[in-house]
């Protein structure tokens, strides 16, 4: 990642941050860094609601759940139509995991790790953008979206490939999901200027997405994330490290920007040419439709 030192926004005070009223959607918000800043973001006083499969914050005050498999497209597509997009403040993807050893399909015929951390955000994200935040009681900042991955880390995906069907490693299949989410960014902050659209490259964390690759419970697994454990924050660190950067305005006029775990802007990766773009977002949109879901770009 290269920083982009040609601008930079003011840091404020964690412990200060009042988000009292602010309607917040964490996609994949019920494990790992989504759920981190579900229960942060709700502590300073955020209604929150989170999306995913098993809900570990019953009770807890300010967040709500919708339950949903968003390996499935079908899924996406009914979620999007259940969240109150009109009314919400910010909206933050972290929902994710790392392709599997061996190709994974879901029922849609889509690789999994495709289908999880990056085409369900295509398809909720270009359902609600249109009307996201339109009826808010508090329009003195634009709606915002973030989206988290792992932007400037030089992807840019294989566009002839995507899902993968004609050769397989699980590190290139994550590649895809990589750039995409980067592309996704900047193909949204072009599409909808009205809305303020970011990326978040996270590094490091210790959480579980790394099971699905590693094995739940293995050997590897543990040995691997006790390490990172050694090495790098926990998500609830991260969440309280980024948290004011969700919410300080002096990122409105950077639409499309990427940041790194630290809050400072980065450059986007190279290669992601407006033609690269175009034909990589034209082929995610011709895949989720083999799944019976079409995305429409304003």
């Amino acid at each position: 990642m290269q920083r982009d030192t040609r601008w930079n926004w003011r840091q404020t005070d964690v412990t200060r941050l009042d988000l009292k009223d602010k309607q917040v959607a964490i996609v994949g918000g019920t494990g790992g860094i989504g759920r981190a800043l579900s229960r942060f973001l709700a502590e300073r006083g955020a209604n929150v609601l989170v999306i995913g499969q098993i809900f570990r914050d019953m009770g807890v005050s300010g967040v709500k759940f919708i339950q949903a498999d968003l390996s499935l497209m079908q899924e996406a597509q009914r979620v999007s139509a259940l969240l109150p997009a009109e009314t919400l403040d910010l909206v933050i993807f972290t929902t994710g995991i790392f392709a599997a050893p061996q190709r994974q399909e879901t029922a849609e015929g889509i690789e999994r790790d495709l289908a999880v951390s990056y085409l369900n955000r295509l398809v909720i994200l270009n359902a609600i953008a249109p009307k996201l935040g339109i009826q808010r009681t508090d329009d003195s900042t634009p709606p915002r979206v973030f989206i988290v991955g792992y932007p400037g880390a030089g992807q840019i995906g294989t566009p002839d490939d995507l899902n993968t069907e004609k050769s397989y490693k699980a590190m290139s299949a994550h590649r895809n999901t990589v750039a995409g989410n980067e592309m996704l960014v900047l193909d949204v902050a072009k599409h909808y200027p009205r809305l303020r659209v970011f990326g978040l490259n996270p590094g490091l964390i210790k959480t579980h997405i790394r099971d699905n690759l590693l094995g739940k419970g293995s050997w590897k697994s543990r040995v691997i994330e006790s390490l990172i454990g050694l090495l790098a924050p926990a998500a609830d660190d991260y969440a309280q490290r980024i948290a004011p950067l969700l919410v300080t305005p002096g990122i409105d006029g950077h639409s499309g920007s990427m940041f790194n775990s630290k809050g400072q802007a980065i450059l986007p990766s190279q290669g992601l040419t407006l033609d690269h773009i175009s034909k990589f977002m034209a082929t995610s949109r011709a895949l989720v439709a083999r799944a019976g879901v079409a995305v429409v770009t304003s």
